[in-house]
């Protein structure tokens, strides 16, 4: 069983969220699990002055995900930061590859899911996942989100994200906030829950 964790991360917070999935992941007998980063689309100058080099260069040692990885993939997890309310451009790029993926109907049937992270508490969280959503059906993908047994979602100590939707972190308007140690559980119950999920889909 092959779990592939795919995300882009300009910062690291999408990243950090995405080690902790593949985590969870792990924690099921018999997952293969890979983490890999969609390619940047930004020219290098563009990442200097949005102060993102360092953060790129930590994650220089992550390969690039290919399209034979996605298709031999039992399950996926998605994670991408929230623009506009919908996922990064870097993403939609790599995902409007897929074509050939889709006339072959290889992700038919396997489980995919999403995370993500917004600078705000309300910036667009549960939209980005719910629009991410509508590719993975058309894939004809199981979709698989965040229960409500992850119980650190209904918290009201603290200000965090997380939905039934997926997994999410607030950055910050300056990328200052890392992942709380709450949401951060939140990504490793969903890659648990991803492994889990599709390892009873691979006996069938």
């Amino acid at each position: 069983m092959k779990i592939l964790v795919v995300y882009y991360s300009l910062y690291g917070h999408t990243w950090k969220m995405a080690e902790s999935a593949a985590e969870g992941a792990r924690e099921v007998e018999g997952a293969e699990v890979i983490v890999r980063r969609v390619a940047e689309t930004l020219p290098p100058e563009v990442i200097q002055l949005m102060g993102a080099v360092d953060s790129q260069k930590a994650q220089n040692h992550i390969p690039v995900v290919t399209l034979e990885e996605l298709g031999g993939a039992d399950g996926v997890i998605f994670g991408t930061p929230t623009r506009f309310g919908n996922m990064c451009g870097q993403m939609r790029q790599f995902l409007d590859s897929t074509g050939q993926l889709w006339v072959k109907g290889s992700l038919v049937g396997k489980v995919g899911s999403v995370i993500t992270s917004t600078a705000t508490q309300h910036g667009g969280q549960e939209a980005t996942i719910l629009s991410f959503h509508i590719t993975l059906l058309h894939q004809g993908m199981v979709i698989v989100g965040l229960p409500y047994t992850f119980q650190g979602q209904s918290r009201l100590d603290e200000i965090t994200g997380g939905s039934p939707y997926g997994a999410s972190t607030i950055a910050g308007t300056r990328g200052e906030r890392l992942p709380s140690e709450n949401e951060l559980a939140a990504a490793r119950f969903q890659g648990r829950h991803v492994a889990e999920i599709t390892s009873k889909l691979a006996m069938r």
